[in-house]
């Protein structure tokens, strides 16, 4: 039925216009939908909707029409919305990635901060420990140097104590030796000689007493 139709179709394309006409006639119950065309030679031929053309009927092509703009509309609306939900999802990443970049710069700049920081204290706390060091040994060799100035100065005044000490026992040890020697001579001179030789000699005996060895 199909390859009738087609065939016909072809014929009432192929002839002449002249030859080809459509008759129309009152359309009565029980007709449905039904034409009818001029066949070649004054013939009459009835045209049934349900014959296809290239192997569909009006109902398929209809269908295919509408798959063939539900295509079209797809083609042209989808792949904008997968590139736009590809586009706001790189933007997010891309904002994600900047978001990180600047964590981890501001982290390595912390970091750096710190570690200069810790080599600052460091440094410094050597500072200190090497003067704490310089300080401790000064401060032991001026208490060594004050101490041995000490013992020194107390061993000089001991000395100057003991000199001065000798000098007034040998001092005072003179002067007993020069009272008794004189006392010894008075009573010696008074028992021999007069009493202006007992003076000449007491005298000279003072002054021998008297002189240094």
């Amino acid at each position: 039925m199909a390859n009738s139709g087609s065939a016909q179709v072809a014929a009432n394309l192929s002839a002449p216009l002249n030859e080809t006409s459509l008759t129309e006639r009152p359309i009565r119950d029980g007709d449905g939908l039904q034409g009818h065309t001029a066949a070649p030679g004054g013939a009459e031929h009835v045209v049934d909707p349900t014959d296809a053309i290239l192997g569909l009927n009006s109902t398929g092509w209809v269908a295919i029409a509408a798959i063939f703009v539900l295509l079209i509309f797809l083609w042209k609306k989808v792949p904008a919305a997968i590139g736009r939900m590809l586009d706001t999802r790189i933007a997010a990443i891309r904002t994600q990635l900047d978001e990180a970049s600047k964590l981890r710069a501001e982290a390595e700049t912390l970091r750096a901060e710190y570690e200069t920081r810790a080599k600052t204290a460091q440094a410094e706390a050597a500072t200190m420990r090497e003067h704490a060091h310089q300080e401790a040994h000064q401060i032991l060799v001026k208490a060594k140097a004050d101490a041995e100035a000490l013992m020194e100065r107390r061993a000089k005044m001991a000395e100057d104590k003991i000199a001065a000490a000798e000098r007034a026992a040998i001092a005072e040890v003179r002067a007993r030796a020069a009272d008794t020697a004189a006392k010894a001579a008075g009573l010696l001179i008074q028992q021999q000689h007069g009493a202006d030789a007992d003076r000449n000699l007491v005298d000279r005996s003072i002054a021998g007493l008297g002189r240094p060895n």
